[in-house]
């Protein structure tokens, strides 16, 4: 085609796009140019030197393991999310003051109004461990670890009710929609199991406040999003194959699906998250074996069972949840985050909530610490229990106690934590985080760094900036790293 012929054709088509004519020897030049960028392209992904954000808009394996910025301590996460939040100066915070101003008025606000006197803790407490940390008489079998365990007693957060306040410690901000932590790692290092989701949920049995927000992938792929599992039965409904559905027949199904889906991914190449929805076929197909046999309890002793509580049908519930966690972390599930069942929220009668959920929990929980230790796994696995803020020094409805944001406490345990330590501290009566301030941000600032991730570096573009997991926020906790 000439040139003085291609300047004679109109320069727009109908709808107003510009055309643009090229010559033959122009035209070949751009082809074989952009024929040779696609091999190229092909060849990084498979040898995984392509940036992330461009192997998941292709569909190229996104939750295949990925080495950190730095040698990390911890390989995988198990989060113990006591959700409706506990009370700190009940169970391993007791204040003196507060005992011995009990029944005095105050001028502290509360969430719901109508605050009443100060009022002391109703349990006993003893010392325990070389590092000689105060625990409450509910919680003794936790307390035989305490020299693992490194208390953070002067957390805060930026809301008092309890939605935003769980999406916060879950992803940073009290807003639904962002990333939750586990979607960052994953999305940061992958799984070690290509068989298994990399970030799994075992969810409070009355169904977390907030709903699927608290597992989200946000504005991330949704690869990266947690997977509910359920703690009994079926991990996932609808995860067993049909009765006459053959695992052949099963296999050219999908097949046929991934070259149709790839023919439409060529031509629609912005849709990043159909690559995911691909993804997500393929890990379910896997899942049906692998899946069904992690979860699958029976497979451990009854010394297991009894060590994790299930054998008790108070601790039932939360014994098979920890023991389902320590098998998923086993099998190279990268994060497991294990709700509480029903919720510590004590706005009356403190005594009764706080005494069955510690009954309901004590046991499972000493039982993954120890099991954990015997495997050699609490060395590769980072353990985290709190709730998403405290609750007030003074009463409630004459027994319980309001939500506080202002002072709480978490503890962690395992990789890269230095065991029998206190940081921080609330006020004297526990109500305000006044020695080393820790705010939601650096919390997770050091869940990353101990995997190997600069929280800082940890980023995705979206609409037109780079988000990460601790916002513009966040520092280190040096003093509880070993």
């Amino acid at each position: 085609m000439s040139t003085d012929y291609a300047s004679q054709l109109p320069n727009h088509f109908p709808c107003r796009r510009v055309a643009t004519m090229l010559g033959r020897r122009d035209w070949l030049r751009r082809a074989g140019g952009g024929a040779g960028l696609i091999a190229l392209a092909n060849l990084l992904g498979e040898q995984r030197l392509l940036g992330k954000e461009y192997a998941e808009s292709q569909g190229i394996d996104s939750l295949v393991p990925r080495s950190g910025h730095f040698p990390a301590k911890a390989k995988a996460v198990i989060w113990l999310f006591m959700e409706g939040a506990p009370s700190a100066v009940d169970l391993f915070d007791p204040k003196p003051e507060l005992t011995r101003r009990d029944g005095q008025t105050t001028d502290i606000k509360a969430f719901f109004g109508n605050p009443g006197p100060l009022m002391k803790s109703p349990f006993d407490f003893k010392q325990y461990g070389e590092c000689g940390q105060w625990v409450c008489e509910h919680y003794t079998n936790v307390a035989k670890h305490v020299d693992k365990l490194a208390f953070i007693k002067s957390c805060y957060s930026e809301s008092n009710d309890h939605v935003p306040a769980i999406y916060q410690i879950n992803s940073g901000l009290p807003r639904p929609g962002f990333p939750t932590a586990g979607a960052w790692i994953t999305y940061g290092l992958g799984s070690e199991n290509q068989n298994l989701p990399g970030y799994v949920v075992l969810g409070n049995t009355k169904g977390a406040k907030g709903g699927p927000h608290n597992w989200g992938s946000g504005f991330l792929p949704s690869t990266y999003q947690g997977t509910l599992f359920r703690s009994e039965g079926s991990p996932i409904l609808n995860l067993k194959r049909q009765p006459r559905v053959t695992e052949h027949d099963q296999r050219a199904q999908l097949d046929l699906m991934a070259r149709l889906n790839d023919e439409h991914l060529k031509r629609h190449t912005e849709e990043g998250d159909f690559a995911s929805r691909m993804q997500s076929f393929e890990l379910a197909f896997r899942m049906q074996t692998e899946a069904t046999d992690v979860v699958d309890l029976s497979k451990e002793s009854a010394e297991m069972h009894a060590l994790y509580g299930i054998e008790n049908p108070t601790s039932k519930s939360y014994g098979s949840k920890c023991l389902m966690a320590r098998r998923l972390v086993e099998s190279g599930v990268r994060f497991v985050q294990v709700y509480s069942d029903g919720e510590w929220d004590a706005h009356s009668d403190l005594t009764k909530n706080h005494t069955e959920h510690c009954a309901a929990t004590d046991q499972p929980i000493a039982g993954l610490l120890t099991d954990l230790e015997q495997r050699g796994l609490l060395d590769s696995t980072l353990v985290i229990w709190g709730g998403e803020f405290g609750r007030m020094p003074v009463s409630q409805n004459g027994n319980g106690r309001d939500h506080n944001p202002n002072g709480f406490l978490q503890w962690m345990a395992g990789a890269g934590i230095k065991g029998g330590v206190s940081y921080g501290e609330t006020d004297e009566i526990g109500y305000a985080a006044v020695e080393h301030r820790t705010s939601v941000n650096d919390l997770h600032a050091t869940m990353l760094h101990l995997l190997g991730l600069d929280h800082k570096r940890l980023t995705y573009f979206h609409n037109g900036r780079s988000y990460r997991l601790t916002d513009v926020a966040g520092e280190i906790i040096e003093d509880i790293l070993s």
